[in-house]
């Protein structure tokens, strides 16, 4: 797999898996910060980093599906940041095993979710999918790297890649 730094931003080219005869593309989407005052975080990144909101995120929210906490959608104009309030009890409410506002995450965008999780599971990855749960229209997984951080990887419904 072929990535390139394009403006800060990471893309990964699609290219086609060998073993399962797929392609698809990823990029980094998001990094997740949690803390139990997002205020603060969110005014330490505005006057620190000078990001700013990021137009049509909140609107986007499903507050009734698991994940009622506050969150700030931030950005530097190209990498998103989601601040989020810390919530230890999403796996009680979502019955998932991949808690992903238990300490944060970072997050991928992708073109073919199906794909994806083909992958995940030919490699022996376990993953909870969560499906269009916290944002409208976002199909999420989530899963753990060998360190233990917390991975999202999403498509979303009717954007452009």
């Amino acid at each position: 797999m072929l990535s390139f730094i394009d403006n800060f931003r990471i893309v990964t080219s699609a290219k086609k898996d060998q073993t399962l005869g797929f392609s698809m593309r990823l990029k980094l989407h998001h990094i997740n910060l949690v803390h139990t005052s997002v205020p603060e975080l969110d005014a330490f990144y505005r006057d620190i980093l000078d990001l700013k909101d990021e137009p049509g995120m909140s609107e986007k929210r499903k507050l009734d599906e698991g994940y009622p906490g506050a969150v700030s959608f931030m950005t530097d104009g190209n990498i998103q940041m989601h601040l989020a309030e810390k919530d230890l009890k999403i796996g009680f409410r979502t019955g998932q095993a991949v808690n992903p506002v238990e300490r944060g995450h970072i997050a991928f965008r992708t073109d073919d979710m199906d794909a994806f999780i083909a992958r995940l599971e030919e490699k022996g990855v376990p993953y909870s999918d969560f499906g269009d749960w916290a944002m409208t229209g976002w199909r999420q997984i989530f899963f753990y790297d060998p360190a233990g951080y917390v991975v999202e990887v999403h498509q979303v419904d009717g954007e452009d890649f």
